[in-house]
């Protein structure tokens, strides 16, 4: 039955009309959205229409902050198509000079990504409301009513909502990394240890979905890595923090995204190296002791253990698929894996638990050695300074 529940509470969209609670209005005045975007999306019009449906909510968010990762020669157009929706949007340059030297003189030097520039808004959003919705900027098919979809949960007394949908589009089937490498490796880490994270990271619908909602209190204790693995590490620290009982999912219904190849720059097959670092880390922070010597093989069985899976549910709604190109993906995500860990002089096993322990992730917010001022600060170079930039204690 479609309203079954996971070990996490999970909210179905079982009817076609709104979201059925009381009190949303009151959660939008104290709700910060981040939206994350990239060069890519300036003008694009998955960007615009997500901005534009954002503009019909009533009565408006706290805010609307967007991190936005361009060159010195993009960032001016781009801040003014930002600024010309009607919206409370607060534009923050996550690559300009001034934050790499802010960030420089707390050691946070590094490469750029997803997860920095979340993180550089996470701050801001947090102490400008008391909840806070990350979704990304490249769903065609957003609408208003996800934002309430995903804060629910919390009018409820949650204190982490994740959003999952299907991705079908152009009739085919796509999350190629949700359910190729995601899901079959947590499957196969569950098959020989029994440890509650792994049914927690077990029991989202699309954990790699990049659209949650949060209090702000969760907020400050999120530690992303810099890069690609967002969604991973942040369901770590909210299990951490909200455990099963105040985590719930809720359904957004069929989205449609803009799609990656497999190969190449930004490929899955890269990002695949990224989520399955941050998984590791994650897990082994836990204490489960991961069996790397033997994780390609008992993955790849997993994994293509799926496929017939997928190909009937494909059939069934009359969606196209290629079980050959799937389990060539499969393969290739299997040679990611075994590329992280190269044989030598010490172990598969070792060097994995030491690209585990360091891979980097950014301090949580109510450990960092200045505010989110000095963030806005630095973030804003076309507004001059009011005052100067607080350090915290």
């Amino acid at each position: 039955m479609e309203y079954t529940q996971e070990r996490i509470a999970t909210l179905h969209q079982l009817t076609s009309g709104p979201v059925g609670f009381d009190g949303l209005e009151g959660i939008l005045e104290q709700t910060a959205i981040v939206v994350p975007m990239t060069d890519r999306e300036q003008e694009s019009p998955a960007a615009a229409g997500v901005l534009s449906a954002l503009e019909t909510l009533e009565p408006e968010p706290a805010a609307v902050i967007v991190p936005v990762r361009a060159d010195s020669d993009t960032i001016e157009p781009f801040r003014e198509w930002l600024e010309s929706f009607s919206l409370p949007i607060h534009v923050r340059w996550c690559t300009a000079p001034a934050v790499d030297t802010l960030l420089g003189k707390h050691d946070l030097e590094g490469a750029y990504g997803k997860g920095r520039d979340v993180w550089l808004a996470l701050g801001e959003a947090a102490d400008e409301a008391e909840y806070v919705v990350v979704h990304d900027a490249d769903a065609t098919s957003f609408r208003a009513d996800h934002i309430a979809r995903l804060l629910a949960p919390l009018s409820m007394g949650y204190c982490f909502s994740k959003g999952y949908y299907a991705r079908v589009e152009d009739g085919n089937l796509y999350g190629r990394l949700c359910r190729l490498f995601y899901e079959p490796m947590v499957r196969t880490l569950q098959d020989s240890h029994d440890d509650p994270l792994l049914s927690y990271l077990a029991a989202f619908r699309y954990a790699l979905a990049g659209e949650f909602a949060m209090t702000a209190e969760l907020a400050r204790t999120l530690r992303p890595p810099r890069t690609w693995g967002l969604e991973v590490a942040t369901l770590g620290d909210a299990y951490s923090f909200a455990g099963f009982d105040g985590t719930a999912q809720v359904d957004l219904g069929v989205h449609q995204h803009d799609h990656r190849p497999v190969s190449g720059s930004g490929g899955l097959e890269s990002m695949s190296q990224e989520v399955a670092r941050t998984l590791f880390a994650v897990i082994e922070s836990s204490g489960v002791d991961i069996e790397y010597e033997t994780l390609t093989s008992r993955y790849l069985s997993r994994a293509e253990s799926l496929v017939e899976q997928y190909e009937a549910d494909a059939i069934f709604n009359g969606l196209a698929y290629d079980p050959g190109d799937e389990q060539t993906q499969i393969q290739r995500y299997a040679a990611a894996i075994t590329e992280l860990f190269p044989s030598g002089t010490e172990s598969r096993g070792e060097r994995a638990r030491l690209e585990a322990a360091s891979h980097e992730r950014l301090p949580a917010w109510r450990e960092t050695p200045f505010g989110s001022d000095a963030v806005r600060a630095a973030s804003t170079p076309w507004q001059a300074p009011l005052s100067e930039p607080t350090t915290q204690d």
